[in-house]
């Protein structure tokens, strides 16, 4: 209702369209597209594990996005254990640091 162009999805299906987008050699576009949402919002991140294209493709796609525009991730793990989904320590790091940098963090706990 403000204008703001924003996306909702899941990060198993936002996996699933990179990976179509790459070999349907669409990625480009996939990439230049992201960029213009004022704000995307990840949702069940953490639920399913991805294999290292999906991981880097995310890590790529969400690189993008930091300190230039707004993302909001949901997930239940700790950032301790999202190298369980991301299966590579180094590029765990990376992701959570440019996620964090400039980042309000939330954080509920069900008692």
């Amino acid at each position: 209702m403000q204008g703001y162009k924003v996306l909702f999805t899941t990060v198993p299906s936002l996996i699933t369209r990179l990976k179509e987008s790459r070999s349907e050699r669409l990625l480009l576009g996939s990439q230049n597209r992201f960029e213009k949402y004022d704000l995307v919002i990840c949702d069940e991140f953490g639920y399913i594990s991805f294999d290292k294209e999906g991981s880097e493709l995310l890590f790529t796609h969400l690189s993008l996005r930091a300190g230039r525009k707004s993302t909001i991730i949901t997930t239940n793990l700790s950032f301790e254990r999202w190298s369980e989904i991301f299966g590579d320590p180094v590029l765990t790091a990376a992701m959570v640091d440019r996620l964090t940098h400039k980042a309000y963090i939330v954080a509920s706990s069900l008692e």
